[in-house]
């Protein structure tokens, strides 16, 4: 494949994350699809969205994991699912718990730590294709590496490989990036977001949330704080961050993995990537571009949406299954 270059004019983290969206804005997801319902922990329940090739059993399978305030037809997702079904791969797109149309079949909230419920999803896939990679985006990547690293004892023995890409390795450090990035523009807008979110379970679930609990939010970390921690299980945002976040956990890794984030990520300091250390096995593989921006990685490519990290996921995964 090409080495990422993109143009001289098109460098920059604020502007290959703009331009990420941009470019991938209309991808849709035009295959035939299966909608699977995947009992969790805890009484949660998962809606995957499964689209298989004929002779689904000889074809390895991708698992793709969107990221905070997506869902199955997140465009990054998408462009990556696109390329690897035209590679052959079964194609598994995952909604976390109450994202996106999941929402009729689970409201509860998701976090950055539900690792039993992609620990779930992979048992699901496991039974029906023998061999499979988990490839997770911005938040996704996170609860990928978190998974293979906390459950790696209980990980399905057809999980070959894995990609995780912009993974907010140290979610302390990316809730303060986030504050800072753009003038807080970018925070603003997930802060709205989850807000939304919020309320939408609530009136779902009015015996398990609280109404206007969301209204005072207006960070991230204040987020953090006054929902996920309080109705997942943690003291407060830094006891969320301390748990979730997979950096420490990436010597426990077993399987071939792909770790790609960008020095210029708006969103994700490039330290927070950098920074812990790999199992000396050498199974885990860390490349960190000089641009790239969060999720961005336009470039000239064979990709959809010219998301060149779909190419570089695609091409690590299929030397691993070799």
């Amino acid at each position: 494949m090409t080495a990422f270059r993109p143009r001289p004019f098109l460098r920059g983290g604020h502007l290959q994350t703009l331009l990420g969206y941009w470019s991938r804005r209309r991808l849709r997801w035009p295959f035939a699809t299966e909608d699977v319902v995947v009992d969790a922990a805890g009484g949660v329940r998962l809606l995957v969205r499964a689209s298989w090739q004929q002779d689904r059993a000889a074809r390895p399978t991708v698992v793709l994991v969107h990221g905070l305030g997506g869902d199955d037809r997140s465009t990054y997702s998408i462009a990556t699912g696109r390329l690897a079904w035209d590679q052959g791969w079964n194609v598994v797109r995952m909604n976390m718990r109450g994202a996106g149309e999941s929402e009729a079949v689970c409201a509860r909230l998701y976090h950055a730590g539900v690792d039993t419920d992609l620990l779930a999803v992979l048992e699901a896939v496991a039974a029906r294709t023998p061999r499979l990679a988990p490839v997770g985006f911005s938040l996704g990547a996170n609860l990928v590496l978190l998974t293979l690293g906390r459950q790696a004892a209980r990980i399905p023995s057809g999980v070959f490989a894995a990609a995780a890409v912009s993974p907010p390795l140290d979610l302390s450090a990316c809730a303060d990036a986030l504050r800072r990035a753009l003038g807080g523009a970018y925070e603003r807008r997930y802060v709205r977001d989850l807000q939304r979110a919020y309320r939408r379970r609530q009136a779902l679930l009015p015996d398990l949330y609280a109404a206007d609990r969301e209204r005072p939010v207006r960070t991230i970390r204040e987020y953090d704080d006054v929902i996920t921690a309080h109705y997942g299980g943690f003291r407060d945002a830094a006891d969320y961050y301390t748990r979730s976040s997979a950096g420490p956990l990436l010597v426990k890794i077993e399987r071939p993995t792909l770790i790609l984030a960008a020095e210029d990520d708006p969103m994700i300091p490039g330290d927070s990537v950098a920074r812990w250390p790999l199992p000396s096995s050498g199974l885990v593989r860390r490349e960190m571009l000089p641009t790239g921006g969060h999720v961005g990685f336009v470039a000239p490519t064979g990709a959809p949406g010219r998301f060149w990290a779909a190419e570089r996921v695609m091409e690590f995964l299929a030397i691993a299954g070799r």
